[in-house]
């Protein structure tokens, strides 16, 4: 058992000495019969949060009225949710009313998939009421009951589907595939946060290809920001080698392939409502991966475009050409560090200097000045040492 499973054990003691049920569910079940990482454990109980919160001292309330309280216990803190059933959910989203239940079974019966209807006791014993360990080994994407009534409840379990298959290499069943190309519309119901949390767990999976052409193939695409405008060039990412790239190469990937204006792209990404600094970074690889394919790297573009544009904009060439992605990047990084300068930190020289040097009042020539010197470090030209800066700057500037 997974030592996450082990600390928590304690937990799940405590609550059946008071007299009710617990048991490990979700995701965490899953991923430990895959033996794949664990990051947290979730447990499930018959206790209700009012019956939790008298077992244990230190609580938290963080969705008593969804049937969670988060537990503290011996530096860790657990989510605790009771069984549950849910009424009927109008916006395709969240359930209208949350009923408190004590049956196991039901409470799972409410889940997405049948691989995340598994729950597990203390003792490692598996309760498995929909086939979900079948469902492992046959690399199914099942929903439990009717996949058309699953997503009817809650759209985002079409993104969830298809993120699943990007992440663990499954394929989806018969009646999961047709609900998808029948029910996308539903998904103009979701918020785009909780779209792009699945688009990017697509994207970071090893199986993102055939996720991507599921994407396409079942029309979701044509829900999902921006994209329905650019679909025919979608399906040309899954022609290239794109395992190994990060969320953020395969962003610039994307949008270079499916031809968004650099005068389109800011808009484009804000659509996503992605992080400024997360935009701010496409943006970058985007903008030198258009270099880069017209021309080699030069001192000059390497000290512009900084390591880390670099990688990113020459592993996305390789992919591009070819080739893997990290072909002569070793090399790249190398002559990067070789440069005298890295950034006008660098300079042995500062604008307040210039002007001291020159007494010359503040302006636009200070910028420029600096970028003739750095040019000149960068070039061999002049060596990055205050005193033959100046000299430098002196001759060029004679009184």
């Amino acid at each position: 058992m997974n030592p996450l499973f082990i600390n928590a054990l304690p937990i799940l003691t405590k609550i059946e000495e008071a007299g009710f049920e617990a048991y490990f569910v979700g995701g965490a079940v899953r991923d430990q019969l895959l033996g794949r990482s664990i990051s947290d454990v979730d447990i499930a109980t018959s206790a209700t949060p009012v019956e939790i919160m008298e077992i244990f001292p230190y609580t938290v309330d963080v969705g008593i009225e969804h049937g969670t309280v988060l537990v503290l216990y011996q530096g860790n803190s657990y989510e605790i949710t009771t069984f549950r059933a849910e009424t009927s959910y109008r916006d395709f989203r969240r359930p209208d009313e949350v009923k408190f239940i004590r049956s196991l079974t039901e409470d799972l019966q409410r889940r997405d998939f049948t691989m995340n209807a598994i729950a597990m006791n203390k003792d490692g014993e598996i309760i498995d009421p929909f086939c979900g360990r079948q469902a492992l080994l046959d690399k199914k994407i099942i929903t439990v009951g009717s996949a058309q009534a699953r997503f009817s409840e809650d759209a985002l379990r079409m993104m969830r589907a298809i993120r699943f298959v990007s992440q663990l290499s499954f394929s989806l069943d018969d009646d999961c595939l047709e609900a998808l190309k029948n029910m996308g519309h539903l998904l103009s119901h979701i918020a785009v946060e909780r779209k792009l949390v699945e688009f990017e767990k697509l994207l970071n999976g090893k199986s993102r290809n055939e996720a991507i052409r599921l994407l396409c193939s079942t029309n979701l695409v044509q829900h999902l920001p921006e994209l329905r405008l650019y679909q025919k060039h979608i399906d040309e990412v899954v022609q290239f080698k794109t395992r190994d790239l990060s969320v953020e190469e395969m962003w610039g990937l994307l949008v270079y392939l499916i031809e968004v204006r650099a005068d389109k792209l800011e808009n484009f990404l804000r659509s996503w409502k992605l992080p400024v600094k997360k935009i701010r970074e496409i943006k970058g690889i985007v903008h030198w991966l258009n270099f880069r394919l017209l021309k080699p790297w030069t001192l000059q573009a390497m000290y512009e475009a900084g390591v880390e544009m670099i990688v990113h904009a020459q592993r996305l060439v390789n992919v591009l050409r070819g080739n893997e992605p990290a072909d002569g990047i070793p090399s790249l990084i190398k002559q990067y560090h070789q440069l005298p300068i890295k950034s006008k930190q660098d300079l042995k020289l500062t604008g307040t200097d210039l002007m001291k040097l020159l007494n010359r009042a503040p302006g636009p020539w200070i910028k420029e000045t600096l970028t003739i010197i750095e040019n000149n470090i960068l070039d061999g030209q002049l060596e990055n040492e205050c005193e033959k800066i100046r000299e430098w700057v002196k001759s060029c500037n004679p009184k």
